[in-house]
């Protein structure tokens, strides 16, 4: 306990480490106190004179005895928020007593210290958030963020991503964050794939038509995993919309979606395309004789070539593991080539073309996953011996 006569004496004394001490103490017992009113008025009254002490020692130990508290006086803290900068960053990181209306029209002038105090608060609002953003210092805003916590505005996110895609350290905080929207996340994923084209250790690495052939199929890939996400979250309409209406959604993306395993974006694409509902969709596609399926794909405005080409995949897709077995995918890819050139006697159609190169190129990448770790895998359970030919000459090849 420390008497009144005692208190004002440190409250007068010529030395700073006193006052402070005092001004301290004085906060403390504000914040505690629940004796008389005109006890707690005589504190209140000596923190207002503690703001006009020439030492900021003091006027900091004022501020750190009631900066974290909620019940803090607002007048106090407002004029700790305007002094010095020390304190004033302090109180901007750490005072709950500040709200939205006092920090808004303060961010849109603070220096980059005082702006990053205000990112580090424990707690953000959208509002204030996007304020912050939209001062553009990027490591600002890179570190807002990272902070996943902290909710954005969907169109927030959408203008980063077209403003500031470009830059791969931005890309990837905003790929990071889970409340990006599914547009925003395919714009990024084509500006990382510009990227990695443009990028000289990839050109040097990877022959032109081979890098153009794969980054195409991470494209696809990356659209219609972003749309089986989004129709996970029953979202996806917005998205496969967006998509139709810029002439996104063709043959190649249709048979894409089916043999990668994303049958919901799929299904989601055919109800958009055929205006059904979506309910009545996902029936057909489990159940559907082969007529309903193609009258499905008529109402879609496909070609009657890319119609069956499509209502046989999803016939063979019903009886197989697409979305996680490679050999499966391989199975069916190989299975609709071979169906496709038997049944045009090796002449495709001019309306398949695009869909039988598709296949062809899918029948190669899809050999190669479902041969990885056979051989390993028949190694380790064969018993005998493999039954190998003698080992011939070899031919002396010329030098390259």
């Amino acid at each position: 306990m420390v008497a009144y006569q005692e208190f004002v004496s440190l409250s007068q004394s010529p030395d700073s480490e006193e006052r402070g001490s005092a001004a301290h103490l004085s906060a403390l017992a504000y914040l505690n106190h629940c004796g008389p009113a005109d006890e707690q008025a005589a504190l209140y009254a000596a923190l207002i004179g503690f703001l006009d002490d020439p030492s900021v020692k003091v006027r900091a130990a004022l501020a750190y005895g009631l900066l974290h508290a909620k019940e803090a006086p607002r007048p106090i803290m407002l004029a700790l928020l305007h002094d010095s900068a020390i304190i004033a960053r302090a109180v901007l990181q750490y005072s709950p007593v500040l709200i939205d209306a006092d920090l808004i029209g303060l961010v849109r002038n603070l220096d980059v210290a005082m702006l990053v105090a205000v990112s580090q608060r424990a707690s953000l609002s959208p509002r204030l958030a996007a304020a912050i953003i939209a001062r553009g210092h990027g490591a600002v805003t890179l570190r807002l963020l990272s902070r996943h916590e902290v909710a954005l505005e969907p169109g927030l996110l959408v203008d980063l991503a077209a403003g500031q895609g470009d830059n791969a350290e931005m890309r990837g905080a905003l790929l990071a964050r889970k409340d990006l929207p599914a547009a925003a996340r395919l714009l990024l994923v084509q500006k990382a794939t510009e990227a990695l084209r443009g990028a000289r250790i990839v050109k040097g690495a990877v022959a032109e038509d081979r890098l153009n052939r794969v980054l195409r199929d991470s494209c696809d890939t990356a659209l219609s995993a972003i749309g089986e996400r989004e129709a996970v979250r029953t979202s996806a309409a917005d998205y496969v919309s967006a998509l139709i209406v810029t002439d996104r959604v063709n043959t190649r993306v249709l048979l894409h979606g089916v043999v990668t395993g994303h049958v919901m974006f799929f299904a989601e694409c055919l109800a958009e395309l055929a205006q059904t509902p979506r309910a009545k969709v996902f029936a057909l596609l489990e159940n559907g004789s082969r007529p309903a399926l193609n009258a499905l794909l008529a109402r879609c405005g496909l070609g009657e070539g890319v119609r069956n080409l499509l209502a046989r995949l999803i016939l063979h897709a019903r009886s197989a593991d697409l979305a996680d077995d490679a050999a499966a995918r391989h199975y069916v890819v190989t299975a609709l080539t071979e169906e496709l050139i038997a049944e045009h006697e090796g002449v495709i159609p001019e309306e398949l073309e695009e869909a039988f190169a598709y296949l062809s190129e899918q029948n190669i990448l899809l050999a190669r996953k479902a041969a990885r770790g056979v051989m390993t895998a028949f190694a380790e359970d064969a018993t005998a011996p493999m039954a190998l030919p003698e080992a011939e000459m070899r031919l002396a090849l010329p030098a390259a």
